[in-house]
C-alpha cells in the first residue's frame, strides 16, 4: 500500500460536517478513508461517482402560455393575501446567498 502524505484542505459548511462526522464515526470509518475511497472511485469510473445534475428552473415568462402564467399569478396572489408573502428585498438576499454573489 503507498503512504499517505498528500493532505487535502476543504471548507464545508459546519452543520454538513457534523452530520457526515456523526455517520462516519458511527460507521468506523475516518474522514480520510471516505476521502481516498472517493477519489479511487473518481479513477476507476473517470468520472464522478453520483448523478451531478442542475435542478429544475421555473420556466421564463415567454416560456408559458397565458393560462399557465395566470394559474402561477393566481397562485402567488392567493399566497399573499394568506400572508405567506415575504419582502421582495429579503427573497432577493436568500437568491444572492444561494447563488453564491
Amino acid at each position: 500500500m503507498a503512504a499517505k502524505t498528500a493532505t487535502i484542505l476543504a471548507r464545508v459548511e459546519p452543520g454538513i460536517k457534523e452530520q457526515a462526522e456523526a455517520i462516519m464515526d458511527q460507521l468506523g470509518v475516518p474522514a480520510s478513508v471516505v476521502i481516498n475511497m472517493l477519489y479511487k472511485q473518481i479513477i476507476m469510473t473517470r468520472s464522478i461517482p453520483f448523478s451531478l445534475a442542475l435542478p429544475a428552473v421555473p420556466a421564463a415568462r415567454d416560456e408559458l402560455d397565458a393560462a399557465a402564467f395566470d394559474a402561477m399569478m393566481a397562485r402567488g396572489l392567493e399566497e399573499a393575501k394568506a400572508g405567506r408573502a415575504r419582502p421582495a428585498p429579503e427573497v432577493f438576499s436568500q437568491l444572492r446567498r444561494e447563488i453564491g454573489e
